[in-house]
């Protein structure tokens, strides 16, 4: 496991980009724990473990709520509107009610899974039962979210729409929304 250094994420002004990249972070953290098993077998709970398990523990305790949030309270809704608008696809309606029912069952299955990574984080071992069956979820939401709702929230989402998603999403994080900048067309 190698020292991953994350490419600067879009401002507020921009959160339709914003939320692809949580999505990007959010994969790369499956993708860790998709090694982690591996390392932990030939190499035991060693520095390079306990490092990773405090990167997807820091990043599914603080980042993951915020933007299942961001999705839940701000875009989603949004989006709701747009159901029986001729520029939708007709599944619009379906995808998101989908995938806000997903977040309270992957927030439940990372609870969890959250006590064998503070095991791992402190230098001990553990099988981490259950781990593929959440990745494998988690990476089907993606997919959904990144392959259909946003290049959907792409297309039909208003300047002023945007605006106001971004601005939740700073607020969110206690982020001035002076400070965030005015979306672009």
């Amino acid at each position: 496991m190698k020292l991953q250094l994350h490419e600067p994420a879009p401002g507020f002004h921009r959160p339709i980009d914003l939320l692809r990249a949580c999505h990007r972070r959010i994969t790369s953290c499956l993708d860790t724990l998709e090694r982690l098993p591996g390392h932990l077998e030939q190499h035991g709970a060693d520095a390079q473990a306990q490092s990773a398990a405090r990167r997807v523990l820091a990043y599914f305790e603080q980042a993951a709520p915020q933007h299942h949030a961001d999705e839940d309270e701000d875009l989603f809704p949004i989006l709701n509107a747009y159901r029986n608008h001729p520029e939708a696809h007709p599944q619009l309606g379906e995808w998101i009610d989908r995938l806000s029912a997903e977040h309270p069952h992957l927030e439940a299955d990372w609870d969890a899974l959250e006590p064998a990574l503070q095991i791992i984080a402190s230098g001990h071992t553990d099988p981490l039962q259950g781990a593929g069956d959440w990745i494998r979820h988690y990476r089907a939401h993606l997919e959904l979210e990144d392959n259909a709702v946003l290049p959907l929230a792409d297309h039909l989402l208003s300047a002023e729409e945007r605006t106001r998603i971004g601005r939740s999403m700073a607020r969110r994080r206690g982020i001035p929304t002076v400070h965030a900048e005015p979306a672009d067309e």
